[in-house]
């Protein structure tokens, strides 16, 4: 295992950090992923500051609670993990998909604390109840029967039939390749199907978060050119774009980037992207800078 365990509230929670450094760079992972996501960025952003990754409740290493899974107990329990890893200095929160509600709360809960946000195609205050999204969920099985269904697959073997289990990601070193390979089997499904349980109750705790004065925020966002190619999802794309231009409201200092040629996992698939701007930005919250003449643009890199 990589990292430590730590005890917050009684039960155990992985956080790996790594580098030196301030502001300490937290990384959160996206609905059904746990820290060793980032295993590929993180080394590389260690070189400019601390960073580190961790296990929600339920994923990884993280020992599983009870629900609710909402945004407000996830926000805590975070904070909590921080005072026990000693981390008590300024951090910077970066958050991939679902994790980009959850450090909306954090910043609103702790904010003398946050000292940046960093989104990394994040998911946003009650998007699942835009048209978009409607229309697209009554074309799928329900979630219950789609939680089922992957249930069954890795209770039988399936993904590790067809290799899921032993490709590992590319940019990451061996030993963090095969773990990730290896995570892409593990039984997570009743964790997501907590925190999806409440994704509503997570978007009415945080649908009024912000805006945060003139704490920079990035925002990192996948190329909606390549769901829009794709007619059944076109939509969905413009809805989401549209979402993604919105958390520039957060902040006088934000600014965003899309990601050229990019699905979901930005950190995956433009790793480089993450790599150069992330400890720019770094840079830009010291103040190590000059002050940037970029706020409130969107570019595509």
């Amino acid at each position: 295992m990589p990292g430590q365990l730590y005890t917050v509230n009684g039960h155990a929670m992985r956080m790996e950090c790594m580098g030196s450094g301030e502001p300490t760079l937290v990384l959160d992972a996206g609905l059904g992923n746990d820290g060793l996501i980032w295993g590929g960025v993180q080394p590389v952003l260690a070189k400019a500051t601390r960073v580190c990754s961790y296990d929600r409740a339920g994923f990884g290493w993280s020992e599983t609670l009870a629900a609710p899974r909402d945004a407000d107990h996830i926000a805590e329990e975070l904070h909590g993990l921080l005072a026990a890893a000693k981390v008590d200095g300024p951090i910077i929160l970066m958050g991939h998909s679902i994790a980009g509600i959850y450090l909306r709360d954090y910043a609103t809960r702790y904010p003398e604390q946050v000292a940046g946000l960093i989104f990394v195609d994040g998911s946003t205050p009650l998007q699942q109840r835009n048209p978009a999204f409607v229309a697209m969920g009554r074309q799928g099985p329900p979630q219950s029967v789609a939680m089922l269904l992957s249930k069954a697959a890795l209770a039988v073997g399936m993904p590790r039939l067809f290799g899921g289990c032993t490709r590992g990601f590319s940019g990451f070193d061996a030993a963090r390749a095969e773990l990730q390979a290896q995570d892409q089997c593990e039984t997570h499904i009743d964790a997501i199907a907590k925190e999806m349980d409440s994704i509503d109750a997570s978007g009415e705790e945080t649908v009024h978060t912000g805006p945060y004065g003139n704490v920079p925020v990035l925002i990192f966002s996948q190329d909606p050119a390549i769901e829009a190619a794709q007619p059944r999802m076109s939509a969905v794309a413009q809805a989401w774009n549209q979402m993604q231009e919105d958390l520039k409201k957060l902040s006088t200092r934000s600014r965003r980037i899309i990601a050229k040629g990019s699905g979901h996992y930005i950190q995956l698939k433009r790793a480089d992207l993450i790599e150069k701007e992330v400890p720019a930005f770094v840079d830009e919250v010291r103040g190590a800078t000059p002050p940037r003449t970029d706020y409130g643009t969107t570019v595509k890199e």
